[in-house]
């Protein structure tokens, strides 16, 4: 993974003055581009967008201190007026255009490189477990796509859940962990801004079909899980497991993503505080 990070980096400066497409930039990675998002996020501690409207800037900086016209440097970089370019790069830097190339005013931004920092003392709890195929059961709902913070989309889907419909959820779900799981799939984003859609379900795991009308079913293949079990204060620790799963377990394990729904649950019977939750997601030998 972080040989492939590198090439990543070496596309996009390649790329800097031309369109770029993250679906082909994710190819250089060969994962999906929802995962190749959420795993530069959490290695690099940026958002994969953010790192290519700075990097672009920064190169923008170095060629209106070398004399270029600032019309040029805003379509060179894709942008598709002066005006909006010269309102990115004033938020980005804190001066306008002009301003450098009167002053010779810079801010830089270098390019990324990663490397693998081993450290001791930190153990990750996990297991591969293969599940034969089965059913989720529930409700869903295309949600926008958000890598940090709460989504109120998601939580507006839970709160919309009827009495009625959490009765059948119940009845159905014959398979663990017998209680809600939240699963997230179907990513359709752009290709150049944090913007997108996935599909949220929230519903029981079961091997039966769903008999009711107002509950949807998923179905999902058999696969091979690696299974990450964490227990702490909600929902730091739930979110900080999966934070370690990109940035330190993905990089350095044997597996690679298949392209499935990315599942967890959580367990409040000892309270927020000794929350126990699992992460599931679809792995294979690389």
């Amino acid at each position: 993974m972080i040989k492939d990070l590198n090439q990543l980096m070496a596309y996009i400066e390649a790329h800097l003055t031309q369109e770029l497409s993250l679906s082909e930039a994710a190819k250089t990675v060969g994962i999906s581009e929802y995962h190749l998002k959420r795993t530069f996020s959490f290695i690099a501690g940026i958002s994969l967008v953010e790192y290519i409207k700075n990097r672009r800037l920064a190169q923008a900086n170095t060629d209106l201190v070398n004399g270029a016209s600032v019309t040029d440097v805003a379509f060179n970089y894709q942008y598709q007026s002066v005006e909006g370019f010269s309102r990115a790069f004033r938020e980005w830097s804190g001066f306008l255009p002009s301003e450098v190339i009167k002053n010779h005013q810079q801010k830089s931004f270098p390019q990324r490189s990663f490397y693998m920092d081993i450290k001791g003392g930190v153990s990750m709890d996990f297991k591969i477990e293969k599940k034969d195929a089965f059913h989720l059961v529930g409700v869903s709902k295309q949600v926008p796509l958000q890598f940090e913070g709460v989504n109120e989309a998601i939580q507006t889907l839970a709160q919309e859940i009827t009495e009625k419909q959490k009765t059948e959820m119940h009845e159905l779900g014959d398979l663990y962990p017998h209680q809600v799981l939240n699963a997230s799939y179907a990513f359709d984003g752009e290709r150049m801004e944090e913007k997108g859609t996935l599909t949220h379900f929230i519903g029981f795991a079961t091997t039966q079909e769903n008999p009711f009308d107002d509950l949807k079913q998923l179905q999902v293949a058999e696969q091979t899980w690696a299974i990450f079990p964490n227990k702490g204060p909600f929902p730091q620790t739930l979110q900080d497991t999966w934070g370690k799963i990109y940035s330190e377990w993905l990089p350095s394990s044997d597996y690679e993503l298949v392209q499935a729904p990315e599942i967890s649950f959580s367990n409040f019977a000892e309270g927020l505080e000794k929350c126990s939750s699992e992460i599931w997601i679809a792995v294979k030998e690389k």
